[in-house]
């Protein structure tokens, strides 16, 4: 079978049935975000901001927010939003970050060696695609180097999104000493429990000793070399990928590790060595991160309540990219209602998809998202992967979340929140 077919066939099903299974059944079913904002109480409280020492005192994290607003503003998606995703998240803003910004493949890949060679404990890899290919080649011999230096390699890869990869592609891992877990095998009796086969780990994360990590849209896979810029302006025959990744250094990297290491517990991976998973963090920056993790379950759909609260306490603009917009009501509702209330809401998605029909599926609700004054675009030139948001100039995410409802009901998702206008104007 044509790898391209095969795997979008894989997701138009995924799709399918998940629209067909929480309109038709008992399945579960996205929350009701409305009803989740009007169970958190309007309040001029800022919300709670972690730092190394503790949790700030209200006056500081007034401090910070005010700074953040900007000529006296008080947007409602610092305030109101904010308020909302730390009560159904747990997940607290955290001070001190240095947030850097990859944009395509070479930047993030880049990120990613430098992380691989300078890590002097650890390495906790975890992605949907990890391809035998000399992307993945490249990788591998980085890993098993460090392996065989005494450096911990844990490494967890999505069996769905990884099909096309040789067992003894990551056999070759394992023989040099590096822990792999193969993320809800698509073999049902090699399950780690509970076979369920559309839930994948649609994350991408690298953790280099706790101390640094690198998260996005970008998988390991050979489309990720080229950047897409270049390769437009050189009319490269084959299409580069438009990815964005974040390079993260300071206290909110030992939320990435605590996601990492759930997911490597619920797959009943190897005991994990004893190293230092959660050394000390001193401030590296100045940007507020707050990190979402969504796993299975209609309550723990964080990623999918991110979005929505987001653009609906969004004031004056909503500028997203996405690569499969396929969204339910919530959203459709939310979008646009911020355009009807003057907002400027710019969606940027694929004119080319690997997964055509799901882009298909999208387009059906392009007239009624124009019609009620969203701006939608195209990106031409290049496969776009990259799912990211910036409201009203000062919040931003990036991330693996596609908006369709397998990424929303199904997927173990991350995204980063970022507060900080210099990375939104980036």
């Amino acid at each position: 079978m044509n790898f391209n077919r095969g795997i979008s066939a894989f997701y138009l099903l995924a799709l399918l049935l998940s629209m067909t299974c929480s309109g038709l059944c008992g399945c579960a079913t996205l929350p009701t975000v409305s009803e989740m904002i009007d169970t958190v109480p309007v309040t001029d409280e800022p919300p709670q901001i972690a730092s190394i020492e503790g949790l700030l005192s209200p006056e500081e994290s007034r401090a910070l927010m005010e700074r953040l607003n900007g000529k006296g503003e008080h947007p409602d998606i610092l305030q109101r939003h904010m308020a909302v995703m730390e009560s159904v998240s747990g997940s607290r803003l955290i001070s001190g970050n240095k947030v850097d910004l990859l944009i395509d493949g070479p930047a993030t890949y880049s990120a990613m060696f430098d992380a691989i060679r300078n890590a002097k404990d650890h390495i906790n890899i975890e992605t949907f695609t990890f391809q035998g290919d000399e992307a993945g080649r490249k990788f591998t011999d980085l890993l098993l180097q460090k392996q065989s230096d005494g450096v911990r390699v844990n490494l967890i890869y999505d069996s769905a999104g990884s099909f096309r990869t040789p067992a003894s592609f990551f056999q070759r891992l394992r023989d040099g000493g590096i822990n792999v877990v193969e993320y809800n095998p698509l073999n049902p009796l090699a399950a780690h429990g509970e076979w369920l086969l559309f839930h994948r780990d649609h994350r991408k994360m690298l953790i280099a000793d706790g101390k640094v990590v690198v998260t996005g849209g970008v998988n390991i896979r050979r489309n990720y070399w080229t950047d897409a810029t270049d390769a437009a302006e050189k009319k490269w025959s084959r299409l580069p990928w438009r990815d964005t990744d974040v390079q993260i250094e300071g206290p909110a990297v030992a939320e990435f590790q605590k996601l990492f290491i759930e997911t490597w517990k619920s797959q009943k991976g190897p005991a994990l060595s004893d190293n230092n998973y959660f050394p000390d963090l001193p401030d590296r920056g100045t940007a507020l991160v707050q990190v979402i993790g969504s796993t299975r379950g209609q309550i723990n759909r964080l990623t999918f309540v991110l979005y929505v609260s987001a653009i609906t306490f969004a004031g004056k603009s909503v500028h997203m990219t996405n690569a499969y917009f396929v969204p339910d009501k919530q959203i459709l509702t939310a979008l646009k209602d911020a355009a009807q209330r003057g907002a400027d809401v710019r969606i940027v998605l694929p004119k080319v998809s690997i997964h055509p029909m799901t882009s298909y599926a999208g387009q059906y609700y392009y007239s009624d998202l124009l019609r009620s004054g969203v701006k939608m675009y195209e990106r031409r030139n290049a496969i776009l992967h990259a799912k990211t948001a910036v409201i009203d100039g000062v919040w931003s995410t990036v991330g693996s979340t596609n908006m369709d409802f397998q990424s929303f009901l199904r997927n173990d998702e991350v995204n980063t929140v970022i507060l900080d206008r210099e990375f939104a104007a980036d």
